[in-house]
């Protein structure tokens, strides 16, 4: 005889194993067969297992970009099976637990996740929460990303570097590691770009008469969304002039967050003489040179001399 629909759904509740999430428990935010556990200690969940207004919103935010990035892990195993990727700025590393949540605890490939994070503390916890949950392909280095770049702790080539919401010139470094290591994909959410406003805001004085360009960042107001804007513009053209195809898309909806631009850079050896001219002449047009360092200007025109 069988049972109700209602009845079935409640049988499977019961059946399921304490620590796992199945599509039966009501919360279409959580992907089936996660570690229940796991989302508790990130304090994604509560420890009654409810979700509220402010992890749900983070939590969109780590789906949306797992999204984007699941694609990539599956390109790289095509390739050779264990992917290895690096996430800068870790901080709690929601991002890379629940990577490994989703993709790689019941496989046993070599694939490795790695998190870069300055603050020790953080570090450690991270460290302890792999350990408890045994996720042995996980590891946490308390180094900046300058730091990383240098360290013989990582690998000589990574496949995926990923960088949330990495402050400043964290992105700008992020990068600079992945073209070192020289990483197929990056995936880059930049944040709180300061560098560029201000040498915009220094220069002002002698570039308002050049051009009616300069109203773009004439107020102050301006000058600190252009700047941010340019900044992306920049890394943009960089990494073209390596070879990789870009995209630029939205990590998620306006009112998830204001820092939302999405960079997706994939390795294809493009041509590069035309991005590597053009960052040249936006450089030049807008008082930049002295950012030529930051975006490797001159590294590249040498390159294609």
């Amino acid at each position: 005889m069988k049972r109700a629909k209602g009845a079935a759904a409640a049988a499977t509740v019961v059946a399921a194993p304490k620590d796992v999430i199945t599509a039966a428990s009501n919360m279409p935010e959580i992907k089936d067969g996660q570690s229940v556990a796991l989302l508790q200690e990130l304090h994604i969940l509560t420890r009654d297992g409810k979700m509220n207004q402010d992890s749900r919103r983070k939590l969109k935010q780590v789906y949306h970009l797992t999204q984007f990035i699941e694609p990539l892990l599956r390109e790289v195993q095509l390739d050779h099976p264990g992917v290895s990727l690096v996430d800068h700025g870790a901080g709690k590393s929601y991002l890379g637990f629940i990577l490994y949540d989703l993709f790689f605890k019941n496989g046993n490939d070599g694939s490795h996740i790695y998190g870069i994070e300055t603050r020790e503390e953080l570090v450690q916890r991270s460290q302890e929460l792999a350990k408890k949950f045994k996720f042995p392909g996980m590891s946490f280095l308390p180094l900046s990303v300058a730091e990383s770049t240098e360290s013989s702790l990582l690998p000589q080539q990574i496949d995926i570097v990923t960088a949330l919401h990495a402050c400043n010139t964290a992105t700008d470094d992020a990068i600079h590691f992945a073209l070192k290591k020289k990483a197929k994909f990056m995936v880059l959410v930049p944040c709180c770009q300061a560098e560029v406003a201000s040498v915009l805001k220094k220069n002002k004085g002698k570039s308002l008469g050049k051009s009616a360009l300069t109203e773009l960042w004439r107020h102050p107001l301006h000058t600190r969304e252009f700047g941010s804007q340019i900044t992306n513009v920049l890394r943009c053209l960089q990494l073209e002039a390596h070879g990789y195809q870009v995209s630029v898309t939205e990590l998620v909806g306006w009112e998830h967050s204001m820092k939302n631009e999405l960079i997706i850079a994939s390795y294809k050896n493009l041509p590069r003489q035309r991005p590597t001219e053009r960052l040249q002449e936006v450089l030049q047009t807008l008082g930049l040179e002295e950012m030529g360092h930051r975006f490797f200007a001159e590294e590249l025109a040498k390159a294609g001399a």
